[in-house]
């Protein structure tokens, strides 16, 4: 059975688990909705654009099978799924600032619709709503989310600034992901364990799963962006604009000589006339292969780290979760 409210394939085989978090995920919804219903006209309908867009709500969901590692009924847990997909939905109004985009999920971006002040503006209110929730959750939570923001940003900072000289640059790449990507989703995995009253070791292992499953579902986007025609998503699109994603990344580190006219393309951003050759060379090429063997490492380590919690309903769902990431991308 699928999730219910997120909008995504990923099915869990237990029946019954799959019905409480459709259950969940609906009260998620409703509390996103009442976090942006200000008396506020414009930011009240700036603010629920991007959740009416929909979205995978993979973060929340994360967060509400690892609440199953413990105590699923405890306070806290929906409060914390709330607040970190807030703050995951600023990010998302920001970015698009950053990037000039024009579309997201399938809907004109904010900053499109309205312009780049109210974006970012939207973006700081879903902060500030995110903060309060956090809040009444406690000041050791409220630590950890502001550390989490803090890799979060580094992470956007570090993927701006040039490569420092040494550095390998796949080895750059992925701890940029680990903390752009990875970082929150880490803290939705620990806070759902957290909350629910799991161990500490459990909670720590959560909390790994998190990043290693936030940066293999990063590579695998990046993978299809390349070599999907029926994903639902135009390829190309990181090409276009030029975004150094780890099969870019690997084929611009490569030396063979018959992969040339492919470094030539995608040393920067490619041009619409030559979209269809970059793609065509880069389905071909082993930087492909080699992004598709990265994504397989890091998806047996994050099935390791499943198998390694308390058998039941949530570790079951987290091996759910590997086996989806790794065969969206097939």
């Amino acid at each position: 059975m699928t999730t219910g409210s997120a909008q995504t394939a990923l099915s869990f085989t237990d029946a019954a688990f799959a019905d409480q978090m459709r259950e969940s995920l609906d009260a998620v919804e409703e509390r996103l909705l009442k976090a942006v219903d200000t008396d506020q006209p414009l930011l009240r309908q700036s603010g629920a654009h991007l959740i009416h867009a929909g979205g995978k709500r993979f973060r929340p969901m994360l967060t509400l099978a690892c609440s199953h590692l413990g105590d699923p009924g405890r306070p806290g847990i929906i409060d914390s799924a709330v607040a970190l997909e807030l703050t995951h939905l600023a990010t998302l109004y920001h970015d698009d600032v950053m990037d000039e985009a024009a579309v997201r999920r399938g809907a004109p971006s904010a900053n499109a619709r309205w312009d780049n002040s109210i974006a970012i503006l939207t973006g700081d209110y879903l902060f500030s709503q995110a903060a309060q929730i956090m809040s009444d959750l406690g000041p050791e939570a409220v630590r950890v989310q502001a550390a989490t923001f803090a890799r979060l940003v580094r992470g956007q900072i570090n993927e701006t600034v040039r490569r420092p000289d040494g550095i390998d640059p796949v080895e750059w790449h992925l701890d940029i992901l680990s903390e752009k990507t990875g970082s929150l989703i880490a803290t939705s995995a620990k806070f759902g364990a957290w909350f629910a009253g799991a161990p500490p070791e459990t909670v720590a292992i959560a909390e790994e799963f998190g990043e290693v499953i936030g940066v293999a579902f990063q590579i695998a986007d990046d993978i299809i962006d390349i070599a999907s025609d029926t994903s639902g998503k135009t390829p190309g699109t990181d090409l276009l604009e030029g975004v150094p994603t780890l099969p870019i990344i690997y084929a611009l580190a490569g030396t063979d000589p018959s992969e040339e006219r492919l470094r030539e393309l995608v040393s920067g951003p490619v041009a619409e006339e030559d979209l269809a050759e970059a793609l065509a060379l880069l389905r071909a090429s082993t930087a492909i292969d080699q992004a598709r063997a990265t994504l397989e490492q890091y998806g047996r380590r994050a099935h390791d780290l499943a198998q390694a919690l308390p058998q039941g309903p949530a570790s079951a769902a987290l091996i759910d979760i590997c086996d989806y990431m790794l065969e969206r991308e097939a």
